[in-house]
C-alpha cells in the first residue's frame, strides 16, 4: 500500500520536548516505521521550517520525510500555521498528481485541511487523526486558547467529510459525536509505546542521584496544561519524596522558560523548593532509566487527548497516578496498573501517592500488571495492525475505482 502521512507541524525528525514537539511526533514516527517495516511505501509530508533542510530525508526502514514549502522556512508556532495550509495543500496536490498514494493519513486538524485540498482532485481517501480537538482545548483553556477561530468549524467539516476518523481513545468518540461526526465513521486505535526501549531494569546515563527516600517523576512538554503545578502542590502532603520534572528546553535554558519560572515560584511559595527539580530536556535514550529510577510516575494534566507517558511508565513496570481525563481512562486500569484521580485536585494526587508509597507489594503488583497491559494492547505492532484495518476500510468506503474529480 502507498501511504501518505501528513503532519504539518510535528515532524518525525524533530527533537522532542519543545512546546510543539511531543506525542504526535512520536506517533507519526513510530507508526511510519512499523508500516514501512511491513513493506508499505510511506512518505511523511511535514512543513519545511529551516531553509537548509533537504527536500527528502530517508528514515530507517525505508520510509521518507518530504519537507513541504509552506510559509516561511523558519519555526512558526503551530497555531500560527493556519494561513500556510492552502499552500501546503496545493503542494500535496501537485505531488500526488505525479505519484498518487492509495490512502492519506492526516495528523492534526490543519493537516486534515491540507490533505483534503491535495486529495480532492484525485478522489484519494483521507483518514483523519485529530490528536487533539479544538472543542476540548477551548473548553479548558478559555481565553488562553491561541487556536485560530476557524479551528472548530474546520474540524467539524473534516470529521464529517473524510473517509474515516481514526480516534486514539473512546473519550474522543463521544466528543466527535457531539460535533456531528457519525460513530459509524470512527474507529478507535490507541497510541503505542516501544516496549523494548521502555522496559523494566533499563539503564542509562545522567540519572540524577536520589535526594529523598521516594522519587516521583513527571515528564512531557513543559506547558501549563500538563498540570505539573498539581504535582508540585501535591508534594506538600507527601513527606519524604522528591519530584523530578523532565521536559522543556535544555537545562541551561530553563531560567528563561515561562513555565519553568512559574513552577519555580510555586515550589518556593509552597515550601518544597528543596524537593522539586526541573531537569529540562532529557535524551530519549535515557528516559527509560529515569523512569526505572522512580517509584511512581505522575501524569496530572487538566486534559489529555491521549497521553503516551503513562504507557512508557507502564512499559517500564512503574505504577502511574494519573488524572481521570481523556486517554488516561483507556490506558490506566484504575486499581490494577495505577490510580486515576480527579483533575485539578492535588489532595487526591497526594492521597493516592501516599497509599502506594506505603505499600511496596502493591506497587510491584501494579508495575507487573502495567507491563502486561502494554504488551497486550499498546505495542506499535498492535497500533499498526489497527491502522492498516482502518486504511482498508477507508479504501472500501471510497471505492477503489472511483473516478477522479476534474482539477480546477
Amino acid at each position: 500500500m502507498r501511504i501518505a502521512m501528513v503532519s504539518e507541524h510535528a515532524s518525525p525528525l524533530a527533537a522532542l520536548g519543545g512546546v510543539d514537539a511531543g506525542g504526535q511526533n512520536v506517533y507519526v514516527a513510530r507508526l511510519t516505521e512499523e508500516l514501512a517495516r511491513r513493506g508499505h511505501e510511506v512518505t511523511v509530508y511535514t512543513r519545511r521550517d529551516r531553509a537548509d533542510l533537504p527536500d527528502r530525508v530517508p528514515l530507517p526502514g525505508g520510509a521518507v520525510v518530504e519537507h513541504v514549502p509552506a510559509g516561511p522556512a523558519a519555526p512558526v508556532p503551530k497555531d500560527g500555521l493556519f494561513p500556510c495550509m492552502p499552500g501546503f495543500g496545493s503542494h500535496l496536490a501537485r505531488a500526488w498528481g505525479r505519484r498518487r498514494p492509495d490512502v492519506v493519513h492526516a495528523h492534526f486538524w490543519m493537516s486534515g485541511m491540507a490533505s483534503q485540498i491535495g486529495a480532492a482532485p484525485y478522489g484519494i481517501p483521507v483518514v483523519q487523526t485529530f490528536h487533539a480537538l479544538g472543542t476540548v482545548k477551548r473548553r479548558h483553556q478559555g481565553r488562553r486558547d491561541t487556536s485560530p477561530f476557524e479551528r472548530i468549524g474546520i474540524e467539524r467539516q473534516i470529521g464529517r467529510t473524510c473517509e474515516r476518523v481514526l480516534a486514539t481513545c473512546t473519550d474522543e468518540v463521544r466528543e466527535l459525536a457531539e460535533m456531528g461526526v457519525p460513530a459509524r465513521q470512527v474507529s478507535v486505535v490507541p497510541c503505542g509505546v516501544d516496549a523494548e526501549h521502555f522496559r523494566p531494569g533499563a539503564t542509562g546515563h545522567g540519572v540524577p542521584e536520589r535526594r529523598a527516600r521516594h522519587r516521583l517523576l513527571a515528564c512531557g512538554r513543559l506547558v501549563r496544561r500538563k498540570g505539573y503545578d498539581q504535582a508540585v502542590r501535591a508534594l506538600t502532603d507527601i513527606p519524604g519524596a522528591e519530584l523530578l520534572i523532565a521536559g522543556g528546553p535544555p537545562a541551561g535554558e530553563l531560567d528563561d522558560d515561562p513555565e519553568a519560572q512559574r513552577l519555580g515560584r510555586l515550589a518556593e511559595r509552597t515550601g518544597v523548593t528543596d524537593r522539586v527539580r526541573l531537569l529540562g530536556a532529557v535524551d530519549p535514550h535515557d528516559m527509560p532509566a529515569l523512569m526505572n529510577s522512580s517509584d511512581l510516575v505522575l501524569c496530572t494534566p487538566v486534559y489529555e487527548p491521549f497521553g503516551i507517558v503513562p504507557l512508557e511508565a507502564m512499559a517500564c513496570g512503574v505504577p502511574v497516578v494519573a488524572t481521570d481525563v481523556g486517554g488516561h481512562r483507556d490506558s490506566v486500569a484504575d486499581g490494577t496498573t495505577g490510580r486515576l484521580v480527579p483533575p485539578q485536585h492535588p489532595e487526591a494526587v497526594a492521597a493516592a501517592v501516599r497509599a502506594l508509597l506505603d505499600d511496596d507489594r502493591l506497587r510491584r503488583s501494579y508495575g507487573t500488571a502495567g507491563r502486561e497491559r502494554v504488551l497486550a494492547r499498546y505495542t506499535w505492532r498492535r497500533v499498526a495492525d489497527g491502522a492498516q484495518q482502518v486504511y482498508r476500510q477507508a479504501l472500501t468506503d471510497a471505492g477503489r475505482h472511483a473516478q477522479p474529480k476534474e482539477v480546477a
